[in-house]
């Protein structure tokens, strides 16, 4: 192997980092001797190296190399990248707002987003969009990226869009505008006095979004909330708080956060909370990581509720975003939080070995973890106790109360494969036109309970996976795998009319963390 290779990205980014350090982060004044030595290495590598280099480009590179090496979670943004980063936590964007995907090498309207532009002139779910503007996006194997760029733009501006549906060329004309991004996925009444809400992320308007759908579910008789946590891999602080603080009674310790030299803030209810006489039911898993794990902890530690699923992803760190004048950011972690118990879940890690760290979870399927309790690592040390006498442990995420291993029940290969080719979904859209006239002027409830997938469907689904050689024996499967497809089906139809209000109810009821949660 060439040992030049290893030069530029390794040596460079160290001499570099010396630099960045010093006069980014540590703010040294000009007399020192170390900016002045990165300033010299860096003009003579300018004008004597065997090869031209681009000062800006490695200075990017350094930067992105020192923030990731201090810990997992502190992290180098871009310019180029901040403002799609921050558009997913700030809790909007400007756009056309459509959900998609790209299959086949076609954007695939997913769905139109509520009350947004497109859904206000007519797009719906399965349309095809062909043409942006002047420009033919079909066949040109095209990005996520590059359908930001043509669809997403100042508000107030117009686009043009042809969609193609059911071999019907359509034109839209399009004004763009602010598009909500929401980070409460659904909820519902699930039977009588049971609520139900899925919060994806903590973002700046979490909140707000919470508090609409607790009221609401109050309002239809809601006694229980089942709190639905999996895979939300966090946020902002405050939203975690704010959340947290609606189901505890006054002054009870929420969380605290803790800096280098022992600065200590503690964060405590206020007795204002709209779910205090609630019970509330918690489900978690290895996804559910931060903001999540504070409001599990601080639940848990209070002994308020029933945590569910398994042992979250254990991160304790609090990071802060800084801006640069160039556009960029960077986000370092400048505390520690714990629960109220003085637990921190944040577990351990190496500085610069982020692959061993993100490789925890396929530890844990292989350890047994994901499947038995028992085989959770538990430390002595980081042993605590609730006011009720819980015992709860530190070190590495939140153990639930009650734990529900993730679900290994096998089914037929045919139907992974199809839905790994997303062939279930685009049959469902390829229905939708004829199902939106029979189905869509009824509500969400009449679909879920009254509508079944029949035997003549699944053979049409069948003839449409072997267009894409796939062999969907549907007279051969079992009863598991027919529930499965048929209710996987379902809910694709029904996202296809009423988005994810029809959609998560009917993937619930082959959800067996879901179900176990319920019957708590």
């Amino acid at each position: 192997m060439n040992k030049s290779s290893h030069f530029h990205p390794i040596v460079f980014a160290i001499i570099l980092c010396v630099g960045i350090l010093i006069g980014s982060f540590l703010n040294k004044n000009s007399s020192s001797q170390m900016p002045n030595k990165f300033d010299l290495i860096l003009n003579q590598l300018d004008e004597i190296y065997i090869d031209s280099i681009d000062k800006n480009e490695l200075i990017e590179q350094a930067v992105q190399y020192v923030i990731e090496e201090l810990d997992p979670h502190s992290s180098y943004i871009p310019a180029k990248n901040l403002q799609t980063v921050n558009e997913g936590m700030e809790g909007s964007f400007d756009g056309i707002g459509i959900e998609f995907n790209i299959q086949k090498d076609t954007l695939l309207v997913v769905a139109p987003i509520s009350g947004g532009p497109s859904q206000m002139v007519g797009v719906l779910s399965g349309d095809k969009i062909i043409r942006v503007d002047e420009e033919v996006i079909a066949g040109i194997n095209i990005t996520n990226d590059d359908i930001f760029k043509l669809l997403r733009g100042k508000k107030g501006t117009k686009v043009s869009i042809d969609i193609l549906r059911n071999g019907e060329v359509i034109n839209f004309e399009i004004i763009r505008d602010k598009i909500p991004i929401y980070s409460v996925d659904v909820s519902y009444m699930i039977e009588n006095s049971l609520g139900y809400i899925k919060i994806n992320r903590f973002s700046a308007t979490t909140y707000e979004e919470f508090i609409t759908a607790s009221a609401e579910l109050l309002n239809n008789g809601m006694k229980t909330l089942v709190l639905d946590l999996r895979n939300n891999p966090g946020g902002y602080l405050g939203a975690s708080i704010n959340i947290s603080n609606e189901f505890l009674p006054d002054n009870k310790l929420i969380v605290y956060t803790q800096s280098r030299d022992g600065e200590r803030q503690e964060y405590y209810s206020n007795k204002n909370g709209l779910l205090i006489n609630t019970e509330v039911i918690v489900i978690i898993d290895e996804g559910s990581a931060s903001a999540s794990e504070i409001v599990s902890g601080a639940l848990q530690d209070n002994d308020r509720g029933t945590i569910v699923g398994r042992r979250s992803f254990g991160k304790g760190l609090v990071q802060e975003q800084f801006q640069n004048k160039d556009g960029s950011a960077y986000r370092i972690t400048t505390q520690r939080y714990y629960t109220p118990t003085g637990r921190c879940i944040q577990r351990p890690y190496s500085n610069g070995d982020n692959e061993q760290y993100q490789e925890d979870i396929l530890d844990r399927y292989s350890n047994g973890e994901l499947l038995s309790k028992d085989s959770i690592p538990l430390i002595d040390s980081l042993k605590y106790v609730t006011p009720k006498g819980k015992i709860v442990y530190g070190g590495g995420g939140i153990i639930p109360d009650v734990f529900i291993p993730i679900d290994t029940t096998s089914y037929h290969q045919s139907i992974s494969t199809a839905n790994r080719k997303g062939l279930v979904q685009q049959f469902a859209y390829s229905l939708s036109d004829q199902l939106r006239k029979d189905w869509g002027k009824k509500d969400v409830q009449t679909f879920i309970s009254d509508y079944e997938v029949n035997k003549a469907t699944l053979l049409e689904l069948k003839a449409y996976c072997k267009t894409e050689n796939i062999d969907f024996p549907v007279r051969e499967f079992d009863t598991y795998d027919q529930k499965i497809i048929r209710t996987q089906l379902k809910a694709f139809i029904g996202r296809t009319i009423w988005n994810d209000e029809a959609f998560f109810p009917i993937m619930h009821q082959i959800d067996n963390t879901f179900q176990g949660a319920i019957k708590q």
